[in-house]
């Protein structure tokens, strides 16, 4: 009975990929897909990526369609850097726990007690937030947008971990916001003790959004991408991975020949697995739901996320 469950699954798989194909011929319409994506949405995506090179994309496409497979916030960014393009979510129930832990009336008040302060905020965030910002960052480049402020003065929303982490490398004060990601804050210190107990000669990679605590223990610290690009490049064959587990799908295509063990069972991201390829062809057919950004929020948003693409 399960094989033919397996079987009957990779049938239909194979019918919805035909589908999706026709669809984007006849949409002109281009497929992104976040790394923390279930593998057969990554399999069928134009692009797969971290937050910003996929913001990049975004913001270069030609296609009339961006169907954005990630959370709200991304689809949000992509529409607000494309806004003549048309973007779609699979699910619009995709949304970020860390991205709500701010709000605008809060930020409003803590800008109001250091009025000369610049305000620099993680992309995982709302438009609303990004509104209320001088400049965004991802994780890949949240060190190199710090460095290139003139500020006594640094506001950072909403994540704490990462906050932390940019401030030991960077040096500067930071007045941090007291968000966190829920998937990657539950990777503990005692989950890596074991791991690295079963697995002595695995190194381990980490996300700095993970506990300062945890991101002290790795071999390596980076955003998704860098990890990415380190583990493939790297000539150890063993490692224990602190981030989400969609990255799997990229690890084990780039180095078929390496061990890949995540840190806890745990690092799952329930919001980013709410896509799946039957939801991404029926919002192509249907071409719902779609990202809307108020005019005047998208305006004052855009600056802010196209200084964080100037920043090199």
């Amino acid at each position: 009975m399960e094989a033919l469950a397996l079987e009957r699954k990779q049938e239909q798989n194979r019918e919805l990929r035909i589908r999706l194909e026709q669809l984007k011929k006849e949409r002109n319409a281009i497929i992104l897909a976040h790394y923390y994506q279930r593998d057969e949405i990554q399999e069928v995506a134009d692009f797969r990526g971290d937050s910003f090179l996929l913001a990049q994309k975004a913001a270069e496409t030609d296609a009339e369609v961006i169907v954005f497979c990630g959370v709200h916030f991304m689809g949000e960014s992509a529409k607000i850097l494309a806004p003549n393009k048309t973007v779609l979510i699979p699910d619009e129930r995709a949304g970020c726990p860390m991205a709500d832990m701010v709000n605008v009336d809060g930020l409003r008040k803590l800008k109001a007690q250091h009025p000369n302060a610049k305000v620099v905020t993680y992309i995982n965030s709302s438009a609303e937030i990004k509104a209320e910002t001088d400049i965004c960052c991802t994780s890949a480049n949240a060190v190199k947008v710090i460095e290139s402020l003139d500020a006594e003065e640094i506001i950072w929303v909403p994540d704490k971990n990462l906050g932390q982490y940019v401030q030991d490398q960077t040096g500067k004060k930071l007045i941090i916001w007291e968000g966190y990601c829920n998937t990657h804050d539950m990777l503990t210190v005692k989950d890596v003790v074991e791991m690295r107990a079963k697995y002595p000669d695995a190194e381990f990679v980490v996300h700095p959004e993970c506990r300062p605590e945890v991101v002290a223990m790795g071999d390596y610290v980076g955003s998704t991408t860098s990890i990415l690009e380190y583990c493939r490049k790297s000539d150890r064959k063993q490692f224990i991975v602190g981030t989400e587990d969609g990255t799997g799908y990229q690890l084990r295509k780039d180095s078929p020949d390496k061990e890949f063990h995540f840190a806890t069972k745990f690092l799952v991201c329930p919001n980013m697995k709410v896509n799946n390829l039957k939801k991404l062809v029926k919002c192509l057919e249907t071409m719902k739901p779609q990202i809307y950004v108020p005019p005047a929020v998208a305006d004052k948003a855009r600056t802010s996320l196209e200084r964080m693409l100037q920043v090199r």
